[in-house]
């Protein structure tokens, strides 16, 4: 099987788009963890993308903005919340790279119960803020529902400089452009595309974190491997494929 190569700044492959946003005021951190502890918790149809024999689990946090249908308008207030997921990646039969939501924590109800009941997408209702203080960043999430209820994040960065040349590890974990999930039956491919991610540097200064052990994956207790920031690009989706083996 071939896999699709990493690239950061790919040809969009669909010509219309099912849903727009932005994404902005992004943190990525990320640990490596054994192929075999992801596996079981992938979609059927995919396996574990690896880079020098690791996997990597991804803890995100972000805002949301301007969420909007195809070619509608934003939806307003609804559209615009906090949001920080746990993430793995994937790699399906047919080669295509993609991101895996473990958890996608949100502050509005509505987006959340919306993308449970269309896509199956984990979302869950929660309590977050983002406060700025210079250069530092702090992220704080507390789950609402559906639960485990109380589970929490917090997470603070100091923003450094910006990255001109990624390493290949900071593409692969940032240039992703689609998610696997399983809905309805069907392990489903949804593609996105955006422009370069505008890459900065970040140092850990403070997490505490339950959201990584709340997915299901084991807490970390090494210092991640990576750890980036980016203040955001224009998204679009295309429309969902079920995952199949080529030909």
């Amino acid at each position: 099987m071939d896999i699709e190569p990493v690239d950061p700044t790919p040809v969009r492959a669909f010509p219309r788009a099912s849903l727009r946003q932005r994404w902005t005021d992004l943190t990525f951190v990320h640990w490596a963890v054994a192929p075999e502890l992801v596996a079981p918790l992938l979609p059927a149809g995919t396996r574990p993308d690896t880079l020098d024999g690791a996997a990597h689990v991804g803890l995100v946090g972000f805002r949301m903005v301007g969420l909007g249908l195809g070619r509608g308008p934003r939806v307003p207030y609804f559209g615009t919340f906090w949001e920080t997921n746990v993430r793995l990646y994937s790699v399906d039969d047919a080669g295509r790279r993609a991101v895996v939501f473990r958890s996608l924590d949100a502050s509005r109800l509505v987006p959340v119960l919306v993308a449970r009941a269309s896509l199956r997408l984990p979302y869950l209702w929660s309590r977050m803020r983002l406060d700025r203080d210079g250069d530092t960043v702090t992220y704080r999430c507390r789950r609402r529902w559906p639960g485990p209820a109380g589970a929490a994040s917090r997470l603070v960065v100091r923003v450094g400089d910006p990255i001109a040349d990624p390493t290949p590890l900071e593409h692969f974990l940032t240039a992703r452009w689609g998610l696997h999930t399983r809905a309805y039956g069907r392990t489903l491919h949804l593609p996105n595309w955006h422009p370069r991610w505008p890459l900065h540097r970040a140092e850990l200064l403070s997490l505490d974190d339950e959201l990584v052990a709340a997915a299901g994956l084991p807490a970390p207790v090494e210092p991640p491997v990576s750890v980036l920031y980016s203040p955001g690009v224009p998204v679009v989706f295309g429309l969902p494929t079920v995952a199949r083996r080529p030909g």
